[in-house]
C-alpha cells in the first residue's frame, strides 16, 4: 500500500476515547439522572478499540512510508499503547459493573460472582474519573507527538517544552 491512512484512522480512536472520558469526568447522570450511562460508556470503549486497531496498522504502513524520527515514533507508539492499554482496563471495569447476576447464572459465574463482588466495591466514581483523566492526557501527548512528527515542533506552542519534559 502507497497511501498514508494513518491519518484518517487514527482520529476515530481520540474522539471516542475523549468523549468516554468527557463522560466520566463530569456529573452528567446528575444533570441527566433518568438516562443510564453503562451501555454508552462500554459503546464507546469497543468503538474506540475497534479505531485504535485500525490506527496502529495503518500507523506501522506510515512509519514504513514517512520515515519520521525513529525516537519520535518509539514515543509517541508508547504513549498510544499506554492509551489503549488503560482504554482496554476501563472497558474491563464497566463491563464488570454492567454484567447483571442473571448472567452468571452457570458454573463458571458462580465461581465468578465472589470475586466480582469484592472487584465492584472497589470501584469507586473517583477510580474511573481519574483513569479516564490520565487516559484522555495521555491521548494528547500521544497527538502532540503525532503532530510533531506531521507538522514540525513549531505548529503547536507546547510541543518544544512537552518534548523537553519527555527527553527527545
Amino acid at each position: 500500500m502507497n497511501y498514508n491512512l494513518h491519518p484518517i484512522f487514527v482520529h476515530f480512536p481520540i474522539a471516542f476515547f475523549l468523549l468516554y472520558s468527557l463522560l466520566r469526568l463530569f456529573p452528567w447522570s446528575k444533570k441527566l439522572p433518568t438516562v443510564d450511562w453503562h451501555l454508552p460508556r462500554i459503546v464507546l470503549l469497543i468503538v474506540g478499540l475497534l479505531g485504535a486497531w485500525l490506527a496502529n496498522v495503518t500507523g506501522e504502513i506510515a512509519s514504513d512510508l514517512v520515515r519520521p524520527d525513529h525516537a519520535l515514533v518509539e514515543m509517541h507508539e508508547g504513549f498510544a499503547g499506554a492509551s489503549v492499554n488503560l482504554y482496554v482496563v476501563l472497558l474491563i471495569l464497566e463491563l464488570i459493573i454492567f454484567i447483571p447476576p442473571q448472567w452468571l447464572d452457570n458454573e463458571i459465574g458462580r465461581r465468578l460472582q465472589p470475586l466480582l463482588a469484592k472487584v465492584k466495591k472497589l470501584l469507586s466514581p473517583w477510580l474511573f474519573r481519574l483513569l479516564a483523566l490520565v487516559g484522555a492526557v495521555l491521548i494528547a501527548i500521544t497527538g502532540l507527538l503525532g503532530g510533531v512528527m506531521v507538522y514540525g515542533v513549531s505548529a503547536d506552542p507546547l510541543a518544544a517544552p512537552m518534548l523537553k519534559l519527555l527527553g527527545l
